[in-house]
């Protein structure tokens, strides 16, 4: 009776799958839009190292205590599902997700000391570009003239944004090539997924992801920082919430919508999340924002408006199943 009162009420809600992964992207995107910020904040009393270190470890923690109780409440419920075969290409695959989320999230780190939130972001987020590159060159994926018009729109918005940047002092300038080699990495990131999504669920995938990296940032933080973890109340605060916003709701959800989604297409709408932060970072941070970021934002919601209604955004139900 209860499931037939939620199917019915989904229904009148016209929440199909596909617009429960979008409203999943667009919360996680949200999410996803506060890691600079609360990484800025984190790097007042650690470094770069120590502050991803520490939203991996915490994630890490999270999610196992989450298997932990699923698999307790299938014992009790007596409806344990079949136990997953983890094949080479499937661990190799979960081994290249774990990394690729070590580099990207390291690389970003060090790009936000050395420049502004904004265009840290900005640059972090071109990510779209070596999306579809990778996913052309690596699984011979496709892509209609619509959605790449609209993602070429979106990276000319993402290129004014960066134009001030540019022209500025090296030291920013480093900074950018920082950001930029973290969207090399982060572009792969929903490639990656994407295959995963096939046979495992978003928790398991993130598990693996923020295990992965625990592992590798591990010895770099002992032998580079002094500090490893928070001295201070709000240290903690800052880096808990690192991790269970960003790193659990943000990503969890990112990876859960890509069962519906595109990794072109969500890869594209990251673009957004430039826009959040820098009206974050404007707020706490007192940042400026110019007339070349207002355009920017502009250009990159039409970018991502024209790929949203080509027919590579969404998923079939075949590939979706």
């Amino acid at each position: 009776m209860i499931k037939a009162k939620l199917k019915f009420l989904q229904e009148q809600l016209f929440l199909t799958p596909t617009t429960v992964a979008l409203i999943s992207l667009v919360v996680g995107l949200v999410a996803l839009s506060f890691s600079p910020i609360l990484i800025r904040l984190s790097e007042v009393e650690l470094g770069p190292n120590a502050t991803i270190f520490n939203r991996f470890w915490i994630s890490t923690v999270v999610f196992a205590m989450w298997n932990g109780f699923t698999a307790a409440q299938n014992r009790l419920s007596h409806s344990e599902p079949k136990p997953q075969v983890y094949t080479t290409r499937l661990l190799l695959l979960l081994l290249g997700v774990g990394f690729v989320m070590f580099a990207t999230l390291i690389l970003w780190a060090w790009s936000l000391n050395q420049t502004s939130v904004a265009n840290s972001t900005l640059m972090h987020n071109l990510a779209p570009l070596f999306t579809v590159l990778g996913g052309w060159l690596i699984w011979g994926k496709r892509f209609d003239g619509r959605f790449l018009m609209g993602m070429f729109i979106a990276m000319l918005g993402a290129c004014i944004l960066a134009y001030h940047d540019f022209s500025s002092a090296g030291d920013k300038f480093q900074g950018d090539i920082l950001a930029l080699l973290s969207a090399g990495f982060l572009g792969l990131y929903p490639l990656i997924v994407e295959e995963l999504r096939t046979q495992l669920s978003p928790i398991v995938i993130m598990t693996w992801c923020s295990a992965i990296g625990t592992l590798l940032l591990l010895p770099i933080v002992i032998f580079s920082e002094d500090r490893i973890f928070p001295c201070s109340l709000n240290g903690w605060l800052t880096v808990i919430s690192l991790a269970l916003v960003c790193q659990i709701l943000g990503l969890g959800l990112y990876a859960y919508c890509l069962n519906r989604l595109s990794s072109g297409f969500v890869s594209l709408c990251d673009l957004f999340v430039p826009v959040l932060s820098a009206q974050g970072a404007w707020f706490i941070f007192s940042e400026k924002l110019n007339w070349t970021t207002l355009i920017s934002f502009v250009v990159i919601m039409l970018g991502v408006y024209v790929s949203s209604s080509s027919q590579s955004a969404i998923k079939s139900e075949v590939e979706s199943v």
